[in-house]
């Protein structure tokens, strides 16, 4: 046996012998007769044993350098760049995902060696790859710098196994993730460091295990407009980060968001609305008993704002939870049972808690409520003045309507306060003069005074501020006070 065959021996690697004997006979030429075939054989192996990972599990961005055997998964698109260097030549880049038993990740090869492996290389091939590990825009990259073919040698390559959101862990990657969509957000823009442009978007998903939060980057972010709250999907290729204290899943270039066939029950685990507490971060639940138009306004940084207000009870209580940004878009109605996450709970009007609902939060409106749901449809149909057809027999005598007005529990232009003037029957009274005194809730046209008991529109020109507590005067039709005199009351 030959001094190459003992060094080999002794090698715990994957490498064939003869790729490790042609290494070492280029080693020979390299160094100009200054190493014999022991020598560098030593050498070779010596890189090997530095160098070589067990597997792609086993890369850490914290490495230097590493080696492994992988197969060819995907090739992404050929990208140019301008560098900083006016003079110097158009960069290349290109992304390769490969993958072995043990996990995925992805190459990234630069210039010539990119423009090399766009012609030559095909999926399915099998490399041997050194570079540098590092924590890219996609998860854990490595830079290449050096690829060979390595075509007599064999990997299997396993598909990932499907996790349950329970399951998922900081630093985890390759995961493929069936759950229902909770929520979907819009498509946004942001500059990164290099002067590129990126694009990032979320959606929600929960699954019999929990919840989380998805985001898309860059050429998946339109996948959260292809899907919908409600329907059941897979992410495929994800991994999973960290972003304030709490677990995301991403989804980069090789990933995806597809539809698939299946029926996954998501049970959301919320808080009772009648034990949240001011300052805390909580997932609420309940059916929506009041809805508010949605609203706009300017910031401080002159961009426009929007917010919606709706009110959920549970069988512990109620609480106004105020939509902000995108959410505002959500269609949320009346008796829409609704599962709301990491809702801030803050002082409200009138001290009454609320919940704000902003970015970190979810909005989802689930198709079937859970059995011990309290069933809230009456009281949504009362809010918009359905209710007072339930009783039109005993009231036709009267004239009297249903009267639903929260109280001092309404907050400022709710949907309560707005639908129970509009159902207030006043056929009888169109020539009445009436005094009302009570507290503004609803600033604008028409402005809504609170007694506390019931809830008035009146019509004025008047500018009041909401909280101002005033007595108004004047004719009465249907339903509406056209001021004649405004007192504020101290």
């Amino acid at each position: 046996m030959g001094v190459i065959e003992d060094v080999y021996d002794d090698l715990d690697t994957e490498v064939g012998f003869e790729e490790f004997e042609a290494a070492v006979e280029d080693k020979v030429e390299q160094m100009g007769g200054l190493a014999d075939e022991e020598t560098a054989a030593m050498l070779i192996a010596h890189e090997l044993r530095d160098q070589e990972v067990e597997g792609i599990a086993d890369v850490d961005p914290g490495m230097d350098d590493v080696k492994f055997l992988a197969e060819v998964q995907r090739i992404g698109e050929l990208r140019t760049f301008e560098r900083d260097d006016d003079d110097a030549a158009e960069g290349k880049v290109l992304n390769v995902d490969v993958a072995d038993e043990s996990g995925r990740i992805t190459i990234t090869m630069w210039d010539r060696m990119a423009d090399d492996a766009v012609d030559r290389l095909e999926t399915g091939d099998t490399l041997r790859v050194a570079g540098r590990p590092k924590d890219g825009y996609n998860g854990l990259e490595v830079d290449v710098d050096k690829v060979e073919p390595a075509p007599d040698a064999e990997v299997d390559v396993e598909s990932a196994d499907s996790h349950r959101i329970e399951d998922l862990s900081l630093g985890l990657s390759d995961v493929n993730l069936a759950g229902r969509v909770l929520s979907t957000d819009s498509v946004r823009t942001f500059d990164r460091d290099d002067g590129s442009e990126g694009r990032v978007a979320n959606l929600s998903l929960g699954d019999p295990t929990g919840r989380i939060r998805v985001t898309l980057w860059d050429e998946q972010a339109d996948l959260a407009t292809e899907h919908a709250a409600g329907d059941t999907v897979e992410v495929v290729d994800g991994y999973v980060r960290e972003r304030d204290g709490t677990l995301e899943l991403h989804v980069g270039n090789r990933g995806t968001v597809e539809a698939v066939d299946e029926d996954i029950e998501y049970v959301p685990d919320t808080t009772d609305i009648g034990s949240v507490e001011l300052g805390e971060t909580a997932d609420v639940a309940g059916g929506v008993i009041e809805t508010d138009p949605k609203r706009t306004f300017d910031r401080d940084d002159g961009s426009e704002g929007q917010v919606r207000n709706v009110r959920i009870k549970d069988e512990t209580g109620d609480i106004r939870v105020a939509l902000w940004g995108d959410l505002a878009d959500r269609d949320v109605d009346l008796a829409d049972y609704v599962v709301c996450t990491d809702v801030e709970i803050q002082d409200g009007w009138q001290d009454d808690l609320e919940a704000s609902a902003g970015w970190q939060s979810t909005v989802a409106v689930m198709d079937d409520a859970p059995e011990n749901a309290t069933d809230t449809r009456t009281e949504a149909a009362q809010s918009t003045g359905l209710g007072a057809f339930s009783d039109a027999d005993a009231d036709a005598d009267d004239g009297g309507g249903t009267d639903t007005g929260r109280g001092a529990s309404s907050p400022p232009g709710s949907g309560s306060a707005a639908t129970a003037v509009a159902e207030r029957p006043a056929a009888d009274d169109a020539d009445e003069t009436e005094t009302f005194t009570g507290t503004v809730v609803q600033a604008g046209s028409p402005v809504v005074l609170d007694d506390g008991s019931e809830t008035r529109s009146v019509d004025t020109d008047e500018s009041l501020r909401l909280g101002e507590r005033v007595a108004v005067t004047g004719p009465v039709a249907d339903g509406t006070i056209t001021a004649t005199e405004i007192e504020r009351v101290e």
